[in-house]
């Protein structure tokens, strides 16, 4: 049951047609007591705009919320109560609901005065494939959708790439696509370099690619150490039997092996699964580390910053991160933590239900737990003070771009520009977004050029559409600029030309008050030579040595960086663009048909058509269309 309470506006003594702004403090909360219940849930505390300053949860609703209602707070409580002009309540069936439902809330919502875990990404898996007679291993990302075992998470995808190339080495499994494998007539390079068995020619029968398969998933579940036992003994056998190349191949599987194992640092022997997250706190910053064990083994680990304030204490922080991390994530078994949390019966219960099986909290005293927590503690300080001496340089730069580009003050968001093209074809557009805290990855946008009035290579065309797209979405979804959407500072690569352009869009969407700065290069098109352009002022350029002009720089390389993989994953896309897709009435069954009947594309192309109805499935009314679909192109 849901209840909203605010506070009546009160009029002015003296304009009865002005309202004056609604109460707030201790009499709004204390209001509340006389008509809440017992129960347990969720309660909200809203400012006088209606935005949520604090989500938090209860066992009993009446007896949290008289303690707001009486001083004697940490000044950062202090601080909310006196801002709040209402509240919500949600009662729920137990607490244990309760604190799944803050959980989520907080996330959604981003309460100014919760913890919050900002980074929020999934994490990758290894995917041994199922659907196929010979399964395909890759990394995956997202819902376990597709038929397969599945292991992880890892902690990065830098880390799976690593054990899956070693993985390819040790096993000998394909990595290609199935319609990759259906296509092939001879074996590809993977095969060459001894990465694959080649069973997509049959140069491995279907129960020796299956024993490989096995043992790949045998040793991602643990059992490492009697699958390089059975190799060697394999190996001994071949060596006596002189049989020295297949004994040679054995040696190298044995030692990609290895190779997986020492990149992975710790091992423990007493943890099969758990995660262990160590938290560390200094000058109102916290960073939490997260190892991945999983079968016994280390598959990488993580650093996240979570918002906090100075009075949180290490409980309040490490129950926050729990509920939020494992709100779209797989539980482990045991999560191994360096501080207790203020209800860890509740979450160990909540996340029990969650996986459906027992999850144990951990905080060990001793032994190579307390081991594997102090190792997680200790990164997680040398993390800290890594971004903690990269915020000061970087407040320090932005204080330095402020004072060179006129602006108000320092910029909390940069947006930067770029495009890329090869003579217009496959053309997008690059944001890229800067602030205190660096680079924001997850702000980044590409923009497909759409424009089909757009010269090839008009940059000042694809520029402004970016621009306009941009700003139409902004004006959208954040008109009152509220919600930290807004930049500060639009960085544009190129000259007066784009900037122009730009003010011209800006002009017409009616925001004349964000800055904006062109960089373009200058003599040579040397670094240390650029020239800055802004609406109706001359060009300027900054000293060679100054670090703002690094700073400059580093975001437009960055965009451009963007900007290229951009493109070229998009000419990619393009260049391998099957034109079978294309042709209407033939599917991914048909289309299999007839790689696996011609090979190839290519083949099909210069097919007449009695060849084409030959193949299984292709009526003589498809025949044609596939062939007029070809002598049309």
């Amino acid at each position: 049951m849901s209840v909203l309470m605010t506070q009546p506006n009160a009029e002015s003594p003296d304009s009865a047609s002005r309202p004056a702004a609604p109460p707030t403090g201790y009499s709004v909360v204390q209001a509340y007591l006389k008509t809440l219940e017992t129960a347990p849930g969720v309660y909200r505390m809203l400012d006088a705009e209606s935005r949520v300053l604090y989500v938090g949860k209860a066992r009993n609703l009446r007896a949290r919320v008289s303690n707001y209602a009486r001083p004697g707070h940490s000044p950062r409580i202090e601080k909310m109560i006196s801002l709040t002009a209402s509240m919500m309540f949600l009662t729920t069936r137990t607490e244990t609901e309760a604190l799944l439902l803050e959980q989520n809330l907080i996330k959604q919502l981003k309460p100014k005065y919760n913890v919050l875990l900002r980074d929020d990404k999934s994490f990758p898996n290894i995917l041994v494939g199922k659907s196929h007679d010979y399964p395909q291993i890759k990394k995956h990302r997202g819902a376990r959708k597709e038929k397969g075992s599945y292991f992880g998470p890892f902690a990065s995808a830098g880390a799976v790439n690593r054990t899956l190339n070693q993985l390819q080495k040790a096993f000998l499994l394909r990595n290609c696509s199935d319609a990759m494998f259906e296509s092939r007539t001879r074996p590809c390079l993977q095969y060459q370099i001894k990465r694959c068995s080649g069973p997509c020619v049959g140069l491995v029968s279907r129960e020796e690619y299956a024993d490989s398969v096995r043992d790949a998933e045998r040793f991602l579940s643990g059992r490492s150490t009697r699958i390089q036992e059975e190799l060697g003994q394999q190996m001994m056998a071949a060596s006596e039997a002189m049989e020295f190349e297949r004994a040679a191949a054995l040696r190298d599987r044995i030692k990609a092996l290895t190779q997986v194992q020492s990149a992975q640092g710790i091992n423990p022997r007493g943890v099969a699964e758990a995660d262990v997250i160590g938290l560390f706190q200094d000058a109102g910053q916290a960073c939490v580390q997260v190892f991945f064990i999983r079968a016994n083994q280390n598959w990488g680990n993580q650093d996240f910053y979570p918002r906090v304030s100075a009075d949180m204490s290490p409980a309040e922080v490490m129950e926050a991160f729990v509920g939020q991390f494992y709100d779209n994530k797989d539980v482990p078994r045991q999560l191994i933590l360096s501080d207790d949390m203020e209800n860890a019966d509740l979450m160990a219960a909540a996340l029990s239900d969650k996986a459906n099986r027992k999850v144990d909290l951990i905080v060990p005293q001793r032994g190579e737990k307390a081991e594997l927590v102090a190792s997680a503690v200790r990164n997680a300080r040398e993390s800290l003070a890594r971004r903690m001496a990269e915020s000061a340089t970087q407040a320090k730069l932005l204080r330095g771009l402020a004072e060179a580009f006129g602006l108000d003050g320092p910029p909390g968001r940069i947006e930067v520009y770029d495009n890329s093209h090869i003579q217009g074809t496959n053309a997008v557009g690059a944001m890229i977004v800067a602030g205190p805290e660096g680079f924001m990855k997850n702000a980044y946008r590409k923009f497909n050029i759409k424009g089909e009035d757009l010269v090839p290579g008009d940059d000042f065309g694809m520029m402004k559409e970016v621009l306009n797209r941009r700003f139409s979405r902004l004006l959208k979804e954040d008109p009152d600029r509220d919600k930290g959407m807004w930049p500060d500072l639009l960085l544009i690569d190129g000259g007066a030309g784009q900037v122009s352009a730009v003010a011209e869009i800006m002009a017409e969407h009616g925001v004349q008050d964000v800055p904006m700065v062109g960089v373009a290069k200058g003599v040579d098109r040397d670094h240390g030579k650029e020239e800055f352009y802004r609406p109706g002022e001359n060009a300027f350029a900054l000293q060679r040595n100054d670090p703002v002009l690094y700073f400059v720089q580093r975001m437009r390389d960055e965009a451009h960086r963007f900007a290229i993989g951009t493109h070229r994953a998009k000419r990619a896309k393009s260049m391998a663009a099957n034109p079978l897709d294309d042709i209407p009435g033939v599917g991914a069954r048909r289309k299999k048909a007839l790689l696996t009947h011609f090979g190839s594309a290519k083949a099909v192309s210069r097919a007449n058509l009695s060849d084409l109805t030959a193949v299984e499935g292709v009526s003589d009314a498809l025949a044609e269309t596939i062939y007029n679909f070809f002598q049309d192109r």
